[in-house]
């Protein structure tokens, strides 16, 4: 007897399969052409199946940063020398790393690496826990790096990735990695899917992506030229993409940090693409005397005017679909002020306390603005309940986010396995879709070029973890995709209006590529998909 199987079936254990099948005496070819019929476009997946979705959003980790050597995915670790090689400010080929400036671990460390003992690296990734090297665990605080709009961009270096070292604060620090296969979340990502194209959904900082995650776009401050803001409007090249060089910045990389004509939060057209604060409390601006004690003080440079572009939030609304943004430790700081080490609550994480439609006193903050509870006790408690919203997003506290410069990874991926572990026997379980992720990557240098987008990103490559009962399991996924696919993601399932800043990113990616962005469906089997 002869079969023909559809190619599909060759992905899952072929050999074994055909051993069997020629034992018996039947003969096949694994891999054939399926009839004309079965080869149309498939069907888009009906995702009604997913009733509840989960982001959990980390903080600060390029996907070689943490998952080198993950199994089956595109890392460093496949690479020959001449790959990763780091360029010097003026092009050259660095002879040797830059040391780490300030030295390689954080504030209250015992033993410290210091910044001598990191001189004369080679110019090649290093492992900070490599037992021979430097033996600095998961639970150990390093130093942060600069993670910022125009230095990302200028790291990137049109996709070559090689001047990591050259535009960093902190001399060989972005070329740090760990040997994640300690971590209780690899073990989850092999479990089920692992996206190894999934980019930062803008360049740069923390604050950008959260609100990328939250409207797709990069906030805007009106007649900033003409603001208390106006010190901040950076200056930058003739490209747009750039910072304007300083005449006294250090011409190596192995010379000092670079300097510049004038970096800040605001682009020249006045978006604000690195940290600014809340208008609203809790916010890093505490209010002005006399003023509202529930908003910021307006006339400190950093307080962003409250925005009024339109949010996922704002569409899942629309089409009354239940969801909330749960912050760890959001009431316990309102309460008790905030404290590092513990929690050290980042203001600038909570995209919703920048927009009007969710300002103190309306209803839709109360709903939608949750409190997350110190160490997320409560948000595992509404898990367990079965009482998630149809959509969740999740942002630990500052000490369990991995952070680097105050947080460690260890925390908060014991952390967030834990909040997997209740998700997984939450009554919702049977038709949840969980997404982990990271907001941007810290810094630290990937090797992987992200494609070609617009203005604003896609950024560095990150680590994503699709887990669902309908997640393929041990499986890469390797569609080109970033932050923007969750909300792409939500606009199909749900047919909300899609945001602007989505059909352009779309679009961006469809000429680069010659694909749609990815929406996360292709780590999912679902019940009706042609597979």
């Amino acid at each position: 007897m002869r079969f023909s199987f559809p190619s599909r079936f060759c992905t899952y254990r072929p050999r074994k399969t055909a051993s069997f099948l020629l034992m018996a005496g039947i003969s096949f070819s694994a891999c054939v052409a399926l009839p004309v019929q079965a080869q149309t476009a498939p069907q888009k997946p009906d995702l009604s199946a997913i009733q509840t979705v989960v982001v959990i959003f980390a903080e600060n980790r390029s996907f070689d940063n943490l998952y080198r050597g993950f199994p089956g995915a595109d890392t460093s670790a496949n690479l020959s020398p001449e790959t990763f090689q780091q360029k010097d400010r003026d092009g050259s080929v660095l002879k040797e790393l830059p040391p780490v400036w300030g030295g390689l671990t954080g504030r209250g460390i015992p033993n410290p690496i210091t910044q001598a003992m990191t001189e004369h690296l080679p110019n090649k990734p290093f492992a900070v826990d490599d037992p021979k090297g430097f033996n600095v665990p998961l639970n150990t605080l390093t130093h942060d790096l600069w993670h910022r709009f125009y230095q990302n961009q200028m790291q990137i270096n049109h996709g070559k990735n090689d001047m990591f070292v050259a535009w960093a604060d902190t001399g060989a620090m972005p070329m740090g990695y760990w040997n994640g296969s300690h971590m209780k979340m690899w073990k989850i990502a092999e479990k089920y899917t692992m996206a190894d194209h999934f980019f930062m959904g803008a360049f740069g900082s923390s604050f950008l992506n959260h609100q990328w995650l939250a409207c797709a776009c990069a906030p805007y401050y009106p007649a900033a030229d003409t603001s208390p803001a106006h010190p901040s409007i950076v200056v930058a090249d003739k490209t747009g993409t750039a910072l304007l060089i300083a005449p006294n910045s250090p011409h190596s990389a192995l010379d000092g940090v670079p300097k510049f004509v004038r970096d800040g939060n605001l682009t020249p057209d006045f978006h604000a693409v690195n940290t600014m604060q809340p208008p609203y409390q809790p916010s890093g601006n505490k209010p002005a005397e006399g003023q509202d004690p529930r908003f910021a003080d307006p006339a400190r440079p950093t307080t962003l005017p409250p925005q009024t572009t339109p949010t996922i939030g704002d569409r899942l609304s629309e089409k009354n679909i239940s969801w909330a943004w749960f912050s760890g430790a959001w009431q316990h700081v309102q309460d008790h002020g905030n404290a590092y080490p513990m929690p050290d609550f980042q203001y600038h994480h909570q995209p919703y306390n920048y927009y009007a439609n969710y300002a103190p006193g309306t209803a839709a903050r109360a709903q939608h603005i949750q409190d997350g509870g110190l160490n997320g006790v409560r948000f595992k408690e509404i898990i367990d309940s079965g009482k998630l919203p149809q959509v969740s997003f999740y942002k630990p506290q500052g000490n369990l986010n991995e952070h680097s410069g105050y947080a460690d990874i260890e925390s908060g991926d014991s952390h967030i396995a834990d909040l997997v572990s209740h998700l997984e026997k939450s009554p919702q379980w049977p038709h949840m879709l969980v997404i982990v992720t990271y907001d941007e990557n810290g810094g630290l240098w990937d090797h992987v070029a992200p494609p070609k987008g617009d203005r604003w990103g896609p950024g560095s490559r990150i680590p994503a973890i699709i887990i669902s009962p309908f997640s393929r399991q041990h499986y890469v996924d390797k569609t080109v995709q970033d932050t923007t696919s969750i909300i792409k993601f939500l606009t199909e399932r749900y047919n909300l209006r899609p945001l602007d800043g989505l059909l352009n990113r779309d679009k961006s990616i469809q000429a680069s590529t010659g694909k749609p962005l990815g929406d996360l469906t292709g780590a999912l089997l679902l019940p009706n998909q042609t597979h």
